[in-house]
């Protein structure tokens, strides 16, 4: 319970302006959430600027350290730096409600924010995908390389023809494997 509290910003207390609010994060942050199966370990720091307006609170949250991950590749340990900001805005209405994944509706009467979770997720929203050692990242290969999951296809057929020319008339002058002469002239029968 007590760590809950660490991490709630008494926003009743603050006048309207802006107000930087400091958090430290170590190892018992992370052991305090069920889910947590990636990071464990980790030495952070996070500045909230909070700007309190009539109608809006606006938290910038800069957050900043190391974070200890276990390696896809070898499954050693390393720490990976973590150097980022987000944003969450508190919109004043009648009712408490997420209203977007930034935008989160409170009331007047609204005392504290605990912004305990939003560290959390904005952590693990920050890492990435694949998380490979410092000594590894000399010998990634083409599927580690690959952004999208997916494969690129290279046909040398294609790689000396211009503009003007099409797979199609090259097909014509280049002799067909028996195997698929009857499919082209069904494909050929369609086109015409």
């Amino acid at each position: 319970m007590k760590f809950w509290k660490s991490f709630d910003i008494e926003i009743i207390k603050f006048k309207e302006g802006k107000h930087e609010i400091d958090f430290e994060i170590g190892d018992s942050f992370f052991q305090n959430f069920e889910d947590n199966e990636i990071v464990e370990k980790g030495k952070l720091t996070t500045r909230v600027i909070m700007d309190k307006g009539a109608n809006v609170i606006e938290l910038t949250f800069h957050i900043k350290g190391t974070v200890q991950l276990t390696c896809d590749r070898s499954l050693e340990l390393f720490d990976h730096p973590l150097d980022f900001t987000e944003k969450m805005i508190y919109k004043y209405g009648g009712e408490e409600q997420e209203i977007d994944e930034n935008v989160y509706m409170i009331t007047r009467d609204t005392p504290t924010i605990n912004v305990a979770q939003l560290i959390y997720e904005f952590i693990l929203l920050a890492l990435p995908a694949k998380k490979i050692h410092p000594d590894y990242l000399n010998e990634l290969d083409d599927e580690d390389l690959d952004v999208d999951g997916g494969y690129v296809y290279i046909d040398d057929e294609l790689e000396g023809e211009t503009e003007d020319e099409t797979p199609d008339s090259k097909e014509e002058t280049k002799p067909v494997d028996p195997r698929w002469e009857q499919l082209m002239k069904l494909k050929n029968k369609e086109q015409s």
